[in-house]
């Protein structure tokens, strides 16, 4: 009996480190409202985390929103709690977020939110200065009407192939300075870079609005990013329109060749759109720029780059470690150890064929040619 009563507390220890994912809802104005919720395992109920909302694209859904986005890798060691909220139906019968473009209907999407918001922090210790919203394409329209209507909520917003409708753009109230990530590719046939005179402004006049809205320097500092993928079809630039007051910020990843994408995931490879969104949020609270002594962030990932290679790969990682590499049948193949930063790996012994790296939990795929 002893031994029963020690075998379960350990068990009962080690459910209680477990990530949770959590398939829920909320009843509000008149809708039972779904969403999908990971808690990580590093959440403790004494220590405030912050929250961190991901809009699904029109016709999409959380659960895909969840697969592609891979958020709750990094919220395993950034901390944040993550949900997933899902849109209703609209008049084609397509999840939809109400953004007053053709098609929507008349659900409240911003007082869902709100009290998606405020049932999360009930039942969680969320830090509420640190509360942030992004999206893809029709969440990315609905994250900048978030920040438009509901900015005394968030802390900073980003949007992927989203922008803004002219009733957001000409409605827009923020209470506070906002930080503003928007990462869009120039070719995007669905949300076009250069707007559309029926329906949604460009994306040089959404980053016009908000830095001037920031009070930000109107001279940006333009960086090209590392074309790490030959094989994607584009390339990528980093504009910082940064000094904003409180220390505000909007930032663009212009995906110079990119379509209706996100980035990481599919199409360009030479940034990961998630990773860059919690880079740039975990900087802001309400108030804005955080000092760097309070906070770091934390997100272990890797990047390997070219995916398809003749012998030579890199590796990018962000701290020591060793890694691993596996066939597709599972056999490891070889191991070593990973140094901070670039790694040049000589793989040109190795058959050709699909393998697997493994660095801490996390796993990536390339092809030897």
């Amino acid at each position: 009996m002893k031994f029963k009563l020690i075998l379960f507390s350990l068990l009962i220890s080690q459910i209680t480190i477990c990530q949770q994912t959590i398939d829920d809802s909320i009843f509000h104005d008149g809708i039972q409202r779904q969403y999908k919720l990971y808690i990580p395992a590093s959440y403790n109920s004494n220590q405030s985390a912050p929250l961190v909302l991901s809009f699904h694209g029109l016709t999409s859904n959380a659960n895909l929103n969840f697969f592609y986005t891979k958020f709750h890798e990094i919220a395993d060691t950034a901390g944040f709690i993550l949900v997933h909220p899902q849109g209703t139906l609209n008049s084609m019968g397509v999840p939809h977020w109400n953004v007053g473009i053709l098609g929507s209907t008349n659900a409240d999407d911003i007082g869902f939110t709100d009290a998606l918001i405020d049932s999360i922090m009930t039942n969680y210790n969320i830090d509420d200065n640190r509360i942030y919203t992004c999206g893809m394409s029709n969440g990315g329209f609905l994250s900048f009407l978030l920040g438009c209507q509901l900015s005394h909520r968030f802390a900073a917003i980003a949007s992927v192939t989203g922008s803004m409708t002219f009733t957001t753009y000409n409605q827009c109230n923020p209470v506070h300075s906002t930080p503003v990530l928007q990462i869009h590719g120039t070719l995007d046939p669905t949300v076009p870079y250069n707007g559309s005179s029926l329906s949604m402004k460009s994306i040089d006049d959404v980053l016009a609005y908000w830095v001037n809205e920031n009070n930000c320097n109107p001279n940006p500092i333009v960086t090209p990013v590392p074309n790490i993928n030959l094989m994607d079809g584009s390339i990528a630039e980093h504009i910082n329109y940064h000094s904003g007051d409180n220390g505000s910020a909007v930032e663009h990843y212009k995906i110079i060749g990119g379509a209706h994408d996100w980035p990481g995931a599919w199409g360009n490879q030479d940034i990961d759109a998630s990773v860059e969104i919690w880079r740039f949020f975990y900087r802001y609270n309400l108030q804005n720029l955080i000092s760097s002594s309070l906070v770091k962030p934390s997100i272990e990932f890797f990047k390997i780059y070219p995916t398809a290679s003749y012998g030579e790969i890199y590796v990018n990682y962000n701290e020591n470690s060793r890694y691993s590499i596996y066939n597709l049948n599972g056999v490891l193949i070889k191991s070593g150890k990973i140094y901070s930063g670039e790694n040049k790996m000589n793989l040109k012994l190795l058959n050709k064929g699909v393998y697997i790296i493994k660095i801490a939990n996390e796993v990536r795929r390339f092809i030897l040619l």
